[in-house]
């Protein structure tokens, strides 16, 4: 890997894990400190991870590059290197950084995990979890849709990322499931979450690129459809409702609720059957 600004990537998706990880770890957890001797004062890891973020979120994970954020930060480009080795290693940085920013700082967890199941086992209320959990990371992407464009197989693990992993399974404790089935929990809301927030992303997209409204581009394929669904060839959607695809309809809370509900019933059936972790 280059310390060149370039990242690896798998098809048009950019890797986490792919430049320096022992340099990204240093970074992250606090053991690779500038040398006391090189780039101006001013100048902080801080300041380039908050720039870089800044531009992805204006622009676009593409629009982060060194030079990029040299201009930015009114520094020469070299001189960020004595921070971060390249876009790959900032990268690891930047995905870090915006991880931890839906969590509570650590003084407010215990505050946070006081709430108690409807059981009164005196664990967390899991199904608050659960939801509190996918709203925030639909949060974060919102905020952020630059994360929808990153390969996360292969993670550098930061700060962040593990107490967000804490307050997750601290709060899904109350299910009783094993500790795979917690990875699982966590892994299945995050999927529903981020395939939500990709289509979104998609559709806004596709506005930006064409020019054309939602209503607009349907508009034009409603003549064609017509003829379709009167040629009886498609009887299922031909009798379906006028409002089947509207908007107004929130499938967020749709499926967020059913996924709910599905864990509830394995959390009743493992008490049942006795066989909870």
């Amino acid at each position: 890997m280059a310390n060149d600004g370039t990242t690896a990537a798998t098809g048009d998706r950019t890797a986490t894990g792919s430049g320096d990880t022992a340099r990204s770890l240093e970074l992250l957890w606090g053991g690779g400190e500038r040398p006391s001797r090189g780039p101006k004062p001013g100048l902080t890891l801080d300041r380039i991870v908050t720039a870089a973020v800044a531009v992805a979120d204006a622009e676009g994970l593409s629009a982060v590059s060194m030079r990029r954020l040299s201009t930015e930060l009114g520094t020469g480009t070299m001189s960020l290197y004595r921070y971060v080795p390249g876009k790959a290693e900032l990268l690891d940085l930047m995905l870090d950084r915006v991880l931890g920013e839906p969590l509570p700082a650590p003084r407010e967890e215990a505050a946070e995990a006081a709430g108690t199941d409807t059981a009164g086992s005196g664990a967390p209320d899991w199904r608050a979890a659960v939801d509190t959990m996918a709203r925030s990371y639909l949060d974060n992407l919102r905020r952020h849709p630059w994360l929808l464009k990153i390969n996360q197989a292969r993670t550098v693990l930061g700060p962040s990322a593990l107490r967000g992993l804490e307050l997750a399974l601290g709060g899904l404790r109350g299910m009783g499931l094993r500790d795979p089935e917690l990875i699982g929990v966590i892994i299945t809301v995050n999927s529903f979450v981020e395939g939500l927030a990709r289509t979104q992303a998609d559709a806004a997209e596709a506005v930006r690129q064409t020019g054309l409204s939602d209503e607009e581009f349907w508009d034009r394929q409603r003549p064609y459809l017509e003829r379709a669904m009167l040629s009886g060839a498609y009887p299922m959607m031909a009798t379906m409702a006028e409002d089947t695809f509207s908007a107004d309809f929130d499938h967020f809370e749709f499926g967020l609720r059913r996924l709910i509900a599905g864990f509830e019933a394995l959390v009743r059936e493992r008490a049942e059957a006795g066989t909870t972790a």
